[in-house]
């Protein structure tokens, strides 16, 4: 046995033991890019991303930065100000982006920022990616993204993503392109927070978090997306009605779980989208095929279908059920449903819908055999040509009391209204199973 004394001195040798290996980490240089801070300086990310250990943060110095990051490990990848200046910016190399790596699925991906961490957390904070010039022509080229994350917990806050869209975007519209910030998970249960980030000009998707089909097993990645301002290219830009794609503001989908709330999300516009014909819409929110989402306290403008919920068990997707939206605010509504229900058991409570081109609340029968025992309450719907829009043959729902203001019917039953929208681009009636389009990299395989 040891003596009490031999203890402590045994303790004692311990301690400075251990201090020897923990004083040189503690006491490392800050890794930095660029020359604004005293350090290991490198002159460009991916170098002192390359020379980081596991765990270390890497400052970014105000500049431009013209070139593709791949990041493998857990690390801080910060955004410092200098003096007047706080704008690190990201941009194409000279030849263009090129391809870095691929999906969850195998499709090649040309990503500004991939990350794909083998050791941990990655948090990427005050970063601007400007995707201009990125050299990407034709819908068969990679997947061009902003930020990418791939199995990979961490954070994405206050950075900046933009113009992630082709450049020969006004020559092929409705390539299913350009994603701002996305999160993939197949291999493992991810956890991202996407916070306060500045989201615009995306040709296809502002926000994506994408899991495996529902039923096949693999976790999907849990997402936090609040406070981000997001902001599509709208049908007015782009040489429109030539370009453009079936935007979403936000998308979860494929299994991904997670919450949405105190986003700003405006501009969502499929241009060549008219009232009546067999295209797809753009959508402000979307949950595809993924179960218990919360979307809450939002803000969506100007969208063909502001918040919509979309099972699709035909193809083998999975379920939208379960979601619930409160408190949120509408307003704008383009062509179709302020919110749209195209799945079951899902909650609308306190939610303010103004100027919707349908109607406030759609409870959609055209997903297959959805729009059923939903709960709407509580909603104040001002100008709609429906209030509350129950699919012909729906049980189980319930709808009421809510406050109606300057709306043709409160109630009606069916999937369109008696008359098309005011200012409606052409048709007669809307075709039965119109909905938004999901980015799918399952179809882009």
């Amino acid at each position: 046995m040891f003596s009490k004394g031999s203890i402590s001195g045994l303790t004692l040798f311990s301690l400075l033991l251990l201090a020897c290996f923990v004083a040189p980490a503690a006491n490392a240089a800050p890794i930095i890019v660029g020359t604004c801070k005293s350090g290991v300086q490198f002159a460009t990310i991916q170098a002192a991303v390359n020379a980081a250990p596991s765990g270390a943060t890497v400052d970014v110095c105000p500049n431009t930065y013209p070139e593709q990051v791949s990041i493998t490990k857990g690390l801080k990848l910060l955004a410092v100000q200098s003096g007047t200046s706080d704008a690190p910016v990201v941009v194409p190399p000279a030849g263009g982006i090129a391809q870095n790596g691929s999906d969850i699925f195998g499709n090649p991906v040309a990503a500004q920022i991939f990350v794909a961490s083998t050791s941990g957390a990655v948090t990427i904070k005050g970063i601007t990616v400007d995707a201009t010039g990125n050299n990407l022509v034709g819908c068969a080229a990679p997947t061009l993204e902003g930020i990418y994350f791939q199995n990979t917990s961490g954070t994405i806050s206050d950075n900046a993503a933009r113009n992630q869209y082709q450049t020969d975007f006004a020559d092929y519209g409705g390539c299913q392109n350009g994603l701002a910030i996305n999160v993939e998970s197949l291999t493992n249960a991810a956890t991202v927070t996407v916070s306060d980030n500045s989201v615009r000009a995306y040709q296809k998707n502002g926000i994506t978090a994408t899991g495996a089909a529902t039923g096949t097993g693999a976790p999907g990645p849990h997402v936090t997306i609040s406070g981000n301002n997001i902001v599509g290219l709208a049908a007015t830009s782009m040489n429109w009605p030539l370009s453009g794609a079936a935007e979403n503001g936000i998308q979860i989908g494929f299994g991904a779980s997670g919450t949405v709330s105190d986003n700003i999300v405006n501009d969502n516009i499929w241009g060549q989208d008219q009232f009546g014909d067999t295209g797809d819409a753009a959508s402000g929110i979307l949950v595809f095929a993924s179960e218990g989402i919360s979307i809450t306290s939002n803000y969506v403008g100007s969208a063909q279908f502001p918040i919509v919920t979309e099972s699709d068990v035909a193809d083998g997707y999975g379920v939208a059920d379960n979601t619930t939206i409160t408190s949120n605010k509408v307003s704008g509504t383009q062509l179709y449903d302020a919110i749209d229900l195209c799945s079951n058991h899902n909650t609308a409570r306190s939610n303010m819908l103004y100027g919707s081109a349908e109607s406030g609340v759609h409870l959609d029968d055209t997903c297959g055999g959805t729009g059923n025992n939903n709960t709407v309450t509580s909603n104040t719907i001002n100008e709609a040509c429906a209030g509350i829009l129950t699919g012909t043959g729906t049980t189980g729902n319930s709808v009421s009391p809510d406050t109606f203001f300057n709306v043709i019917n409160t109630t009606q039953s069916g999937d369109t209204c008696s008359a098309p929208p005011t200012g409606a681009k052409a048709g007669t009636q809307r075709r039965a199973a119109l909905r938004p389009a999901p980015y799918n990299p399952m179809k882009r395989r």
